[in-house]
């Protein structure tokens, strides 16, 4: 592997990495929020 491929497939890495992490920082607050529009609609 050259040099140019190993930075294109770590850049690939690190992008899959921040969108696991953003989908689990996204889910957490999105279930609150709908907790919170369920209870303020009862």
């Amino acid at each position: 592997m050259t040099d140019s491929t190993r930075d294109f497939v770590n850049k690939i890495h690190e992008q899959q990495e921040k969108q696991r992490k953003n989908k689990r920082g996204e889910n957490v607050p999105s279930a609150k929020l709908q907790n919170k529009q369920h209870s303020s609609n009862k």
